[in-house]
């Protein structure tokens, strides 16, 4: 399992919001590409990038930076928010982009999705956005009528690499990372999918703790977990992260 650091970029910095709400941001550094650069030489083998002005509908504001970011670090980026059509996947893949994640999309078009992972095989991941039990949409900001269980059988036997699940009233808080959720989702998945997609699990990592209660949990297929708040207000090291989860204590 992975630590997976994030940059959330809204107005070109990089940010944190709560519970994925709009007017709720805090910057921790006016640059991006240099906190991707940091990402790299620290050690991570994987960056998560959201485009949070794309996601509330506001496109292209952030496309120079995501652009440098790629161009500055080798490490492998997958990166969501504002996913919304073919154009907009193939463009980020285009870049050198190597995962996509699509939320809305995944919901609305699956034909669509589907497609796109017959030509892109194992590069995009299906956003299991959730709320009381319910699939978020648009930013997180409708609910889906559609259930968890259904979207995984629409994507049973396709070529996406995987979902991220993300818990949003667990995003940004710093509350601790809700377990009984994680493990009922995981379960939910593994029963279904046989074919091993990998997950990822976002929203509400806190400290080292959450770390060793996910260990305990050996799931198998979890590709990793995003560290947002926790690394930037100071919660955790990403080095230490590390070796907590290569050492599954």
């Amino acid at each position: 399992m992975q630590i997976i650091p994030a940059i959330d970029i809204k107005n070109n910095k990089c940010v944190r919001l709560l519970e994925g709400v709009d007017d709720t941001s805090k910057t921790y550094n006016n640059n991006p590409v240099e906190q991707a650069k940091y990402f790299e030489q620290t050690g991570c083998k994987k960056l998560h990038i959201v485009d949070l002005d794309a996601a509330f509908g506001r496109p292209h504001i952030n496309t120079d930076v995501i652009k440098e970011i790629r161009k500055t670090i080798t490490m492998p980026i997958q990166m969501g928010g504002g996913i919304r059509s073919k154009a907009d996947a193939e463009k980020y893949l285009n870049w050198g982009i190597d995962n996509i994640i699509i939320g809305s999309m995944s919901v609305n078009q699956p034909d669509v999705i589907k497609s796109l992972s017959k030509k892109f095989k194992r590069k995009i991941y299906v956003s299991l956005d959730i709320k009381d039990n319910k699939i978020m949409v648009k930013g997180w900001k409708e609910q889906s009528e559609i259930k968890i269980e259904e979207i995984l059988d629409l994507y049973l036997n396709t070529e996406i690499k995987g979902y991220v699940i993300t818990d949003i009233k667990n995003d940004g808080m710093l509350k601790g990372l809700d377990t009984e959720f994680i493990k009922n989702i995981v379960q939910k998945i593994e029963n279904i999918d046989n074919y091993g997609k990998s997950i990822i699990i976002a929203g509400g990592l806190t400290n080292y703790d959450d770390l060793k209660n996910l260990n305990r949990l050996k799931m198998k297929n979890v590709e990793g977990i995003v560290s947002g708040k926790s690394f930037y207000e100071g919660n955790i090291d990403l080095v230490k992260a590390q070796k907590i989860l290569d050492n599954n204590a």
